[in-house]
């Protein structure tokens, strides 16, 4: 899978983010987003019949992406969906969330990069198949260093009263937000096509290096 050449360029409150041009990006809120997905998902087959039998596959996976965004809090939610000859489209996201934490005492948690890496647990693969998590710091063009963690990772199913989990492919960028004590911004990529992990790191760092700060 070939890293992608053309992107736009995404802005919200706050901040901007670059994703390739056939990403999907689209309102989060429960109110408007199936009616929007279903209008892009139309438009989108007009323009190239050949996906008319992705038509509804297309449809759920953004209406999920769209519904765990919104109930995980993200300002920013940017879905892939591309078929390339297979019986299946292939598939992954892009979330931004600012987030924040506090100490027991109320005190804002540091937002230092190295702080924020010594918090996160490194997670071993024992054996084949096995999930794993990397943690390290990395620098983001034109901000400067962030914590990252990396892995292949049982995710919670936001909002499943039974705690299921899914497996995925999930790189997190942990950027401070200047100014803001105890805040970062939260760039989270995600993929459950396990096959394509390292392809799909390289096009989350390149999406998540463009990352910046209105203002």
């Amino acid at each position: 899978m070939a890293r992608y050449s053309e992107a736009q360029t995404v802005e919200r409150g706050g901040f901007r983010i670059k994703v390739p041009e056939s990403w999907w990006e689209f309102d989060v809120r429960p109110e408007s987003r199936n009616d929007s997905i279903r209008r892009m998902v139309d438009e989108r087959v007009r323009r190239r019949p050949e996906l008319a039998q992705y038509r509804d596959t297309y449809t759920e996976f953004l209406q999920k992406a769209a519904a765990d965004a919104w109930k995980s809090g993200a300002l920013y939610c940017g879905c892939m969906a591309e078929s390339f000859g297979g019986d299946t489209p292939i598939t992954g996201s892009v979330t931004v969330s600012m987030v924040g934490g506090r100490a027991q005492d109320g005190t804002p948690l540091s937002t230092e990069p190295a702080a924020i890496a010594a918090q996160l647990a490194v997670k071993e693969a024992k054996r084949d198949g096995d999930s794993w998590r990397k943690v390290t710091t990395v620098d983001i063009p034109g901000i400067g260093p962030a914590a990252r963690t990396q892995g292949i990772e049982d995710i919670a199913v936001p909002g499943d009263e039974l705690g299921r989990t899914i497996r995925a492919v999930l790189m997190q960028t942990f950027i401070p937000v200047p100014g803001q004590e105890g805040k970062v911004a939260l760039v989270a990529g995600s993929s459950q096509v396990l096959d394509l992990a390292e392809s799909f790191f390289d096009i989350f760092d390149a999406i998540t290096s463009t990352f910046r700060f209105n203002g």
